[in-house]
């Protein structure tokens, strides 16, 4: 059962108030720090939000002069310290990147450890009540790992840190909506985890989750992993004795669910409108799917923990890294989409609380 919703927020995701978005700064060797800059430069996200970042106030202030963006870091000692003004990037300064050591683009253990100690603030934040959500510009592996942290990623490290064992990842394209049933495995092992029952208890989170984001009834579909979902097993049986089985459970636990429908024209009919979200069997058939409908605006959800978290869905960039030249547009997408989720999450649980649900 997630918890997604066992939190009601501190500031206003159910009020008049926007919500408060702790922007992480992501590895300071990489494109992180601007693209972060770049995103809050834009009076847009103030409308629907009051971010605050968490990260090294110098590395926000040499970016900021370095890209010329019309903003000002200010440290604050704690999100109500903030402004939450066009014009004003407010920085919750950890004091943790020296820039006379920091080599752009490469790999390094000070990195990483900068990275970790942003992301580990930002859950206290959040977990204390003092932001709505989070939302994470991109850290290094490697560089995490040389820190001495060890998870593979973000995802693993939010889950272990707030103790979630029910997490999935959601990817948000504008109506577009897909899950993952596996990711950071092996395709081989990927085909492995493809069971009847893996199929049916993601779709019960899934149609949880999005039922605390405002869609009480949605319409799932499932893709299909073998070529014309097996052609009756002609191209591979996983369809008969696994996915479609695992369907039939979902809809016999009263889910509006589809399925296996091929994987080559699912994600076209979800983005046109005939379902609510996908469930992708493994990393690439669902990141392909999103990058190829938006690469730019694709945003990552981690479902399953007690507040909201996005985060773009590329990389460090470490090839561009310090030359200026990186978008911001999934940052900013990111953003927006975590304030979009901790207000409709917020109103969702402020409705059930009057027995409107």
């Amino acid at each position: 059962m997630t918890n997604m919703a066992s939190r009601a927020p501190h500031h206003g995701a159910g009020s008049s108030r926007r919500p408060i978005v702790a922007v992480t700064m992501g590895d300071p060797a990489g494109i992180g720090p601007e693209i972060v800059v770049k995103a809050l430069a834009a009076p847009e996200l103030y409308a629907v939000c009051r971010p605050v970042v968490v990260g090294d106030i110098e590395t926000i202030a040499r970016t900021a002069r370095a890209v010329r963006a019309p903003a000002a870091p200010k440290p604050v000692a704690a999100p109500r310290e903030a402004r939450f003004a066009h014009g004003t990037i407010d920085v919750l300064d950890l004091a943790n990147v020296d820039l006379a050591s920091l080599r752009m683009g490469a790999v390094q253990a000070d990195a990483g450890r900068a990275a970790g100690q942003a992301v580990e603030r930002a859950i206290r934040l959040a977990q204390a009540g003092e932001v709505d959500a989070i939302a994470t510009a991109p850290i290094n592996k490697e560089a995490l790992w040389a820190a001495g942290y060890p998870y593979p990623g973000h995802t693993e490290m939010l889950q272990e840190l707030t103790r979630s064992c029910e997490s999935l990842t959601m990817f948000v394209i504008d109506r577009l909506r897909i899950f993952f049933l596996t990711r950071h495995v092996s395709l081989r092992d990927a085909i492995a985890q493809v069971t009847r029952a893996r199929v049916r208890d993601t779709l019960g989170i899934m149609a949880q989750v999005l039922a605390e984001l405002g869609l009480a009834s949605p319409r799932l579909a499932v893709a299909a992993l073998n070529p014309h979902a097996g052609e009756g097993g002609k191209m591979g049986d996983e369809e008969t004795r696994q996915i479609g089985p695992g369907v039939e459970d979902g809809r016999a636990a009263g889910l509006d669910v589809s399925g296996p429908i091929p994987a080559d024209s699912v994600f076209h009919l979800a983005a046109e409108g005939r379902f609510d979200a996908v469930l992708a069997l493994y990393h690439d058939q669902g990141h392909i799917a999103a990058k190829m409908t938006d690469f730019y605006k694709t945003v990552s959800v981690t479902t399953g923990l007690p507040f909201v978290r996005t985060s773009v869905d590329h990389g460090t960039a470490f090839d561009i890294a310090g030359k200026g030249v990186a978008s911001a547009v999934s940052m900013s997408e990111a953003i927006r989409v975590a304030a979009e989720l901790a207000s409709r999450r917020a109103a969702n649980a402020a409705r059930a609380g009057l027995g409107l649900l």
